[in-house]
């Protein structure tokens, strides 16, 4: 089995794109659509602390996925550590790791090595917006117009109280946050919160 994952970093962001591109690949390949199997997380990459990521984890733990498709390398990971790490032990396993967007298969030593690459390109590029963003937050406090994020501020849409009828009825906070669309740490906060 073939497993596609894709990531995008916010609710409002659209997996089209990487969609389009990796049915391209597919196409192109000649693999039918009952050979795949799709894995979509909408949350952030800093962490592995993802729904589809961890099911796609345990789907590789039981052999039955041989090749993981992704659109670019960052989506598995933007740590460098967690991205090398989950890389390695796929390799280790015999999994075939295909960047469609780079053009990269990540078989064999080479592979690893240009994983390694790519991984520390962006984990680079999350520091450098990180830094930029701390730049813009003390330009904002000199000038008197940064007002920070306001306690207890949700994402547009989100009701805090429906985590706690999820968690009644013995949904996981992983659960808790596909449904809802969230975060599992904004999950805790809106328990805690209730």
């Amino acid at each position: 089995m073939i497993a596609i994952y894709i990531r995008v970093s916010t609710i409002g962001q659209n997996v089209a794109g990487q969609k389009r591109e990796i049915n391209r690949w597919l196409n192109g390949n000649g693999i039918a659509d009952d050979q795949v199997r799709w894995y979509v997380d909408k949350s952030t990459g800093n962490n592995l602390d993802r729904p589809a990521f961890e099911q796609l984890q345990a789907a590789v733990f039981a052999g039955d996925i041989k090749t993981v498709v992704v659109w670019k390398l960052d989506r598995l990971s933007r740590s460098l550590r967690d991205g090398i790490n989950v890389l390695a032990d796929w390799c280790d396993k015999g999994l075939r790791v295909v960047s469609v967007t780079q053009q990269i298969d990540f078989n064999g030593a080479v592979g690893k090595m240009l994983a390694a690459v790519l991984l520390g390109v962006a984990e680079m590029e999350t520091e450098m917006r990180r830094e930029r963003q701390a730049v813009g937050i003390a330009v904002a406090k000199e000038n008197g117009i940064y007002k920070g994020r306001m306690p207890g501020a949700t994402k547009k849409g989100v009701n805090p109280e429906r985590a706690g009828k999820l968690r009644q009825k013995g949904l996981t906070y992983g659960e808790i946050s596909q449904a809802m669309g969230v975060s599992q740490s904004s999950v805790r906060r809106y328990l805690g919160a209730i």
